[in-house]
């Protein structure tokens, strides 16, 4: 596959200055003509009929298709693969999962996996994203525990197979599914112990898969792992202050969030070291990590909401940019944080900077942020320090049409204002687009032709297509949605779920 440089794809598009590399699962390819003004608005009504076609895309522009290891292998059991922490936290708290439901099978891609590469191959993508089980190949999670040869063969047949098949391999090496072993061991991300064995596990990828993947995404959304897992426990491995009643398997929403996010970024940067002193002039890839990031509006045009704006795009984005562009967290959270934010040393700092080949960036809403300064007498908590409080509507009209996620509005320019104000800020990075996508409940009720009559996700494509002039990413098959799991449909390839037959 040709690999496009960043001046290439900045001549031909509208937003030029960076490179959009997008990973979309479906483009839908209508003959009717309809402007990009009329389509761009946010309304609820869907648009039928739409004209897309590669050609509408510079050359050299990839569209794939992704999915991660514990919402889409299943064989949770089989292989030799050893329990990680979210098979822990689906089996001990499975009220914590909306329809109690778990990955132990998924979509059992684990078997089928030929079939899979076969569908994408009919749906003619050029990449396919995924991540590889910690604890499939190393299922005690460090190399002295024992390295699994089942596992290395699994991801090799795959990695073989898209290969056979003209589609790239996208790998992310970490996507929240940390090894049990681990957090039983150490507690996990929790210590600074986790950057050896992280570094250890991403170079055995390297040296065993590095030869045919040429994109590497280290973490994906550390944000997500950090607040879900540590601030309101929503996620593996379930942890936050026992004040916030939410029956948390413990932790310290004060202060283990930012104590998690500095060993990922730690761990972060010592695996990208590792790929670009070792096997980078070797293999010829590139290495980055996929952050997400709401974009946030003021709710009012005063000064104080302003001012609340941008912190709130410093605690969930400028928490990672950040230290990978400057060497350490935004100013806003030193002031506020204070003595809970860890430090990083001068020679951690080096490290950091400029670790990345390039950014993967993960859109999908764009939140109203409200001044609150009342939120300093609260107790203290990675949810409260920003001082702000999100909104979604503003005088009565939501920001966007919302979907199944009660956090998830459509609001397509979001990510075109999310793209400029990283190309300003942090001095114009390689972009790739990762992941976008929505969400909707299953309606059971539905036939399967009403169910493949997917009109809305069409439209929302369509309109961050206009904003991104590039292309957008999620899963092409029904895949377990982390804390929502099988109640919520983000996919564009329709499943028959029959229990008899899997």
């Amino acid at each position: 596959m040709k690999q496009t440089t960043k001046q290439d794809i900045s001549q031909d598009m509208a937003f030029s200055g960076y490179f959009l590399l997008g990973l979309i699962a479906l483009v839908i390819v209508r003959s009717s003509k309809v402007t990009c003004e009329e389509l761009a608005v946010n309304t609820v009504s869907p648009i039928i009929d739409i004209s897309l076609s590669r050609n509408s895309f510079p050359e050299g522009f990839i569209f794939g298709a992704g999915s991660s290891s514990y919402q889409f292998e299943g064989a949770a059991k089989e292989g030799g693969r050893e329990p990680s922490v979210w098979d822990t936290f689906t089996h001990n708290y499975p009220g914590k999962i909306m329809d109690r439901s778990n990955g132990d099978v998924a979509i059992d891609s684990y078997h089928h996996y030929k079939e899979d590469v076969g569908m994408m191959k009919d749906m003619n993508l050029d990449s396919y994203r995924f991540s590889i089980s910690w604890s499939r190949i190393l299922p005690k999670g460090k190399l002295s525990g024992g390295i699994n040869q089942e596992g290395i063969n699994y991801y090799n047949n795959l990695i073989n197979e898209l290969v056979a098949n003209g589609i790239q391999p996208l790998v992310t090496l970490f996507h929240w599914d940390l090894p049990q072993a681990l957090e039983d061991e150490y507690g996990g991300f929790l210590s600074p112990r986790i950057v050896k064995d992280f570094r250890d596990y991403a170079e055995l990828c390297f040296r065993e898969f590095g030869d045919r993947v040429k994109y590497w995404v280290t973490l994906n959304e550390p944000w997500s792992y950090s607040q879900n897992g540590y601030a309101n426990g929503r996620m593996a491995p379930g942890r936050c202050s026992a004040w916030m009643n939410l029956n948390c398997t413990g932790g310290d929403s004060s202060t283990e969030p930012y104590l998690v996010t500095h060993h990922q970024l730690l761990a972060h940067a010592t695996a990208v070291r590792v790929y670009k002193t070792k096997y980078q002039a070797s293999q010829s890839g590139v290495i980055g990590i996929t952050l997400v990031a709401n974009w946030f509006l003021p709710l009012r045009d005063t000064k104080s909401d302003q001012k609340a704006t941008e912190r709130a795009i410093d605690f969930m984005y400028g928490w990672f940019v950040d230290p990978l562009t400057s060497g350490d967290y935004p100013k806003s959270m030193r002031s506020l944080v204070r003595t809970r934010l860890p430090k990083f040393t001068a020679e951690q700092s080096k490290l950091l900077i400029g670790s990345f080949d390039f950014i993967g960036l993960n859109y999908y809403s764009t939140t109203y942020a409200s001044d609150a300064p009342h939120l300093s007498n609260a107790r203290p908590s990675y949810l409260t320090d920003s001082l702000v409080t999100p909104a979604y509507e503003r005088d009565g009209k939501p920001i966007g049409i919302k979907i199944a996620s009660d956090w998830l509005y459509v609001y397509p320019r979001g990510i075109r204002d999310l793209l400029l104000y990283t190309k300003e800020k942090y001095n114009n990075p390689l972009i790739y687009i990762t992941e976008n996508g929505i969400n909707e409940y299953n309606e059971p009720i539905l036939s399967l032709e009403e169910s493949l009559m997917d009109i809305f996700r069409i439209d929302y494509h369509y309109r961050h297509l206009f904003y991104l002039r590039s292309a957008i990413r999620y899963v092409i098959f029904y895949l377990y949605k982390w804390f929502m799991l099988f109640c919520i449909d983000y996919n564009l390839i329709y499943v028959f779920f029959n229990l008899s037959i899997m």
